[in-house]
C-alpha cells in the first residue's frame, strides 16, 4: 500500500477536493476505537447514589464523661489553682497559668518546671518534666 512513507504521512492523506485531510483508519484502530467508546457508554450510564444524610432531633450531645467530673482539690493545690472544685482539664489549665506567670518554667529547657514555693508542695522540691505533672495531679484530687 503506502510501504515507502513514513506513519504521519500513512496516516494522513489528501482529499480528491483538497480541502481537509484525510485519516485511515485500520481495522485495528476501529476496534480500539469502539472498544473506548462502548467503555465510556457503560460509565456514563452508571448513576451516582448519594446516601440521605439522617436527620437529628433537637437532642443536645452529652459531653464527655472523664473531662465533665469535677474533683476536690487538696489544701496547696486549691491555693495555686484558686478553686476548691474543678474538673480535670480546668485544673491543668489552671496551674499552667500559675507556671507561666511565676516563670517556674526553665529558661534553656521549657519542658522542665522549677517549683516554687507553692508549687513544691504539690509537685517536690525537684524540677519536673511538664509531662509528669499529671501524675503528681493525681495525688492531690479526689472525686466528687
Amino acid at each position: 500500500m503506502n510501504k515507502g512513507k513514513s506513519t504521519k504521512d500513512r496516516a494522513k492523506t489528501i482529499d480528491s477536493e483538497g480541502d481537509e485531510p484525510k485519516i485511515e483508519v485500520t481495522k485495528k484502530k476501529e476496534h480500539i476505537v469502539a472498544k473506548k467508546k462502548a467503555a465510556k457508554k457503560k460509565t456514563a450510564k452508571k448513576k451516582v447514589v448519594k446516601k440521605a444524610k439522617k436527620k437529628t432531633t433537637g437532642t443536645k450531645r452529652r459531653g464527655g464523661g472523664l473531662t465533665q467530673m469535677t474533683y476536690a482539690l487538696s489544701e496547696p493545690l486549691a491555693v495555686i489553682v484558686g478553686a476548691q472544685t474543678l474538673t480535670r482539664p480546668q485544673i491543668v489549665k489552671k496551674l499552667w497559668v500559675y507556671i507561666k506567670a511565676h516563670k517556674c518554667q526553665d529558661m534553656k529547657n521549657r519542658r522542665m518546671i522549677n517549683p516554687d514555693q507553692k508549687l513544691s508542695a504539690v509537685i517536690g522540691k525537684k524540677p519536673v518534666d511538664m509531662l509528669k505533672l499529671a501524675t503528681f495531679l493525681n495525688k492531690h484530687i479526689t472525686k466528687k
